[in-house]
């Protein structure tokens, strides 16, 4: 019989939870704790690492929300810094679900940057300063005892929207997040694609002009230098450089402050300047969809990441040459979508991720 004391309640339910004992040479099925005094490992983490705030959820199995715990970055503190400040998020998360590192099967990180996944490091983060090398599943596992995996920030949204959001119940989809710049994740027959070196999808690498804005991977004219909030912004800043009229120069006196929120609103206002600079993005995005229609064939296109709350300012134009330019038996295939998630997605997708490959038994 069952000591009362070895019944944990699930946290998320209410209700004592069986699960299977993890524990080499036990394997026994009991409530909460097994008859060895094991702790059961019952519990998911996602971790959102941005560089203003690290958002971390602590999931039950079947991805029921426990607890939330989100502290800022501090990108400034570097890496040794950051990795405090994750672990801290963690045991802060952990108290406050009444949970303990034990309960935890498994942690995905969605990181930004390259990334060596298999080895769990983050070798470059273009706005972390000194982050290079970092060996990210290695230094939790050391100090917390929690396995962890980690995968593109881009990813791991990617997998939130397909298994929970805007793709759910469909097998071939491409996120797009438009943010600060372009970032995209593939799926294809249900498989998320990775690529020779984990790159596969770099969609916002993408060349549009042969001698085009210039872009920090070496290139030009990339996609996201011209499909994103700072791509909007420089098309604005452009536009009222040639003198051209905008209520928005009425609204700040330095054109360094407008924000793509201000762009949308001038929109809406009739501000021409505005509905200029928001269609030609549009429009640039849609010959970048049109490149990913034909090429990877998607039933469902996902628009992620904070400009995508522009809406059809910006999509309307990008689906009217779609509807032009694209292979007619794929667009017919597919639609073109916002994100449903928010920014619960990266936290989501970072826990189905890792609870994935830790079936696959691939957890660093």
């Amino acid at each position: 019989m069952t000591c009362m004391l070895c019944i944990i309640r699930c946290i998320a339910g209410g209700a004592a939870q069986t699960v299977l004992c993890r524990n080499t040479g036990c394997g026994r099925r009991q409530p909460g704790n097994c008859r060895k005094g094991h702790r059961m490992r019952k519990y998911i983490i996602g971790m959102d690492l941005g560089g203003t705030n690290i958002k971390t959820s602590l999931f039950t199995k079947d991805f029921s929300v426990v607890a939330e715990q989100r502290t800022p970055t501090m990108v400034s503190l570097g890496s040794e810094g950051v990795l405090q400040r994750m672990a801290d998020n963690i045991r802060e998360l952990l108290l406050k679900a009444g949970a303990a590192a034990e309960e935890v099967e498994v942690m995905g990180m969605g990181v930004p940057g390259l990334l060596d996944i298999e080895k769990g490091i983050s070798l470059f983060s273009p706005n972390f300063p000194k982050w290079e090398n970092v060996p990210i599943a290695g230094w939790f596992k050391e100090r917390l005892g929690i396995p962890v995996f980690i995968d593109n920030d881009v990813r791991v949204n990617l997998y939130g929207e397909c298994y929970f959001g805007a793709g759910k119940g469909k097998k071939n989809v491409v996120l797009l997040t438009l943010g600060t710049g372009l970032g995209a994740g593939v799926m294809i027959d249900g498989h998320i694609l990775y690529g020779a070196t984990g790159s596969m999808g770099e969609i916002g690498h993408m060349n549009m002009y042969r001698e085009g804005r210039p872009c920090r991977c070496k290139s030009s004219g990339c996609l996201g230098r011209y499909v994103s909030a700072l791509g909007l912004l420089r098309t604005v800043k452009e536009k009222i450089e040639a003198k051209e009229k905008t209520v928005l120069t009425d609204w700040v006196k330095d054109p360094e402050e407008i924000t793509a929120e201000m762009v949308s609103r001038a929109f809406d206002e009739g501000d021409q300047l505005a509905r200029e600079a928001m269609e030609e993005t549009g429009e640039i995005l849609g010959f970048g969809l049109v490149n990913v229609i034909n090429l990877y064939n998607p039933e469902c296109v996902i628009i992620g990441g904070g400009m995508s709350a522009a809406g059809e300012r910006l999509l309307s134009k990008a689906r009217e040459v779609v509807d032009t330019h694209a292979l007619e038996i794929s667009r017919k295939a597919c639609t073109i979508v916002t994100a449903s998630l928010g920014d619960a997605s990266g936290m989501l997708g970072a826990a189905k991720a890792a609870s994935i490959k830790t079936e696959n038994r691939m957890v660093v």
